[in-house]
């Protein structure tokens, strides 16, 4: 009996120790944006499509994101401002209708995910960009029966990095992102 129970951690423990897939909710997943606005307000926006899965080994501390963003479904509350974002000189949506974040390296404080590294793709261009975490977990979903995984990251990019230099000085070079993710185990 003692030696099916050792087994019994042991495969527990090897299972726990293989990379997991989970595919991104995208009903409780959003990529929020802030840009300060002639110096006097912040505008903010949000992504309403996307869609992306994630692989996930805590034990070896590693993984990879995959995070696609519709660019058209940009929605601030203002009709005419979501049109002015979607030109050319901005988000380019028609000519580049998916923004990408593609990470494979994982931070780690403690047994704290601190961030995730990698390479974020908008208007075809691609920089390097590092997603914070706020706050990061992993829970039994109750109706689901699976696990759930989650949190809140954010990050920095300066738009000029990507060609959007329309508006600069008056509209900030400096965007925030504030990224909320859910997933769910495949």
């Amino acid at each position: 009996m003692r030696h099916a129970a050792w087994l019994l951690i042991a495969a527990v423990a090897c299972a726990q120790a293989e990379p997991v897939p989970y595919r991104i909710d995208p009903a409780a997943t959003r990529v929020h944006f802030e840009v300060q606005h002639f110096g006097t307000s912040t505008s903010r926006g949000r992504f309403d499509r996307l869609d992306g899965s994630i692989v996930f080994d805590r034990a070896a501390r590693s993984g990879e994101v995959s995070i696609e963003v519709e660019t058209a479904s940009v929605s601030t509350g203002i009709a005419p401002f979501d049109s002015a974002l979607r030109r050319d000189d901005m988000l380019a949506a028609q000519a580049h209708p998916k923004a990408y974040f593609v990470a494979r390296r994982f931070a780690f404080d403690g047994e704290r995910l601190a961030g995730v590294t990698g390479e974020f793709t908008l208007r075809g261009i691609s920089r390097p960009l590092t997603l914070r975490a706020l706050r990061f977990g992993c829970r039994p979903h109750p109706t689901l029966r699976r696990e759930l995984c989650g949190g809140d990251f954010e990050a920095d990019l300066r738009r000029s990095d990507f060609g959007m230099t329309y508006g600069l000085p008056f509209v900030a070079d400096r965007v925030r992102l504030l990224i909320q993710v859910e997933a769910v185990r495949d």
